[in-house]
């Protein structure tokens, strides 16, 4: 075991919380500021940095013992705020390279791929985290860390994990110039129906303006 598992072991509920609470509140603070689109040329690699941030407190929370809320039901948190806007904004600042192919669970044997969107995720990570800060700020300490951790394991943690894995992949691709793979019909719209060359002049467009541009990566020279 580890000092720093260590020192977690140590510190009471009280301090784990603060701490939990601050590392969330700052993510959703951050990715909000994102989400406005002033700064598109930085926003895959700040958004890198936020999700692996998050994912640290998601580590502390599921390495944790279980949490038990104080009262057998859920208390009503008040209206859920509506997150559609943010995943709109997030859709058009990660145009044209949202979707991405994931595996739902290593696990399955021979599980196929399925296509996600970064913005999906991020809109569902902020969803469940947001819900559990209004039982935090209404004083439902336990409640809040049952609820983050719970979520973790079931729906934020692999939607972060995945998203994590998706910016990663995508900053690399820009920052070696390196062309994405054609896209082979990804899309997690079904109805679409666009034909080879349509896909094809996508994933061509994907290391163009909306992305390497505003990072200040232009085309290598040919030999």
């Amino acid at each position: 075991m580890s000092d720093a598992t260590l020192h977690d072991a140590r510190q009471s509920p009280d301090d784990f919380a603060v701490q939990i609470a601050d590392q969330i509140d700052s993510f959703l603070v951050a990715v909000s500021e994102v989400a406005k689109g002033d700064e598109p040329g930085s926003a895959i690699p700040f958004l890198l940095l936020e999700v692996s941030q998050l994912l640290l407190a998601g580590g502390r929370l599921g390495a944790h013992e279980d949490f038990v809320p104080d009262e057998q039901y859920e208390p009503d948190a008040g209206p859920e705020p509506d997150a559609d806007g943010m995943r709109e904004r997030f859709a058009a600042l990660m145009e044209p390279a949202d979707v991405y192919s994931e595996v739902f669970d290593p696990y399955v044997p021979r599980s196929e791929p399925v296509a996600c969107r970064i913005s999906d995720d991020l809109a569902d990570i902020i969803t469940d985290l947001r819900h559990g800060m209004a039982h935090y700020r209404a004083g439902r300490v336990s409640e809040a860390l049952w609820w983050w951790q719970f979520s973790y394991f079931s729906n934020w943690g692999p939607s972060a994990s995945a998203c994590l894995r998706a910016l990663q992949s995508l900053l690399a691709h820009i920052r070696t110039e390196t062309p994405l793979d054609e896209l082979n019909g990804l899309d997690t719209d079904d109805a679409l129906g666009r034909d080879d060359a349509s896909l094809e002049e996508e994933a061509g467009r994907v290391m163009a303006a909306e992305i390497a541009a505003p990072l200040g990566l232009g085309a290598k020279a040919r030999a």
